[in-house]
């Protein structure tokens, strides 16, 4: 088991204790746990709706693609430590990973 933490829009944290062999992205996790994310692309990274700041962790996470740079570009608030969840598989090297929602949510 890992432990990610995530922290809405409002501030609130919540630790998320997950499976490693869960296969499924942090943008998949965040939805099932019913964080309001709009993931209009379904997580091929065309939208950026699932744009998170990682508050911790993120040396641990890989490298990101150019098609999740290029997205990243295009948003006004993005910075060094800005990833889509869609383009984040959950995996062991996550444990103590931290989070801050930063995209579009349900209207």
């Amino acid at each position: 088991m890992i432990s990610i933490t995530v922290e809405d829009r409002d501030g609130q944290r919540q630790d998320l204790e997950l499976p490693t062999d869960i296969s499924l992205s942090l943008m998949e996790v965040l939805k099932g746990s019913d964080y309001n994310i709009l993931a209009t692309c379904g997580g091929m990274a065309l939208c950026a709706t699932c744009h998170v700041q990682v508050l911790n962790g993120l040396d641990n996470l890989p490298e990101a693609s150019n098609e999740e740079l290029d997205m990243l570009d295009t948003l006004h608030d993005a910075g060094h430590d800005s990833r889509l969840a869609c383009q984040l598989r959950i995996h062991e090297n996550m444990d103590g990973l931290v989070v801050r929602i930063r995209g579009e949510e349900h209207a």
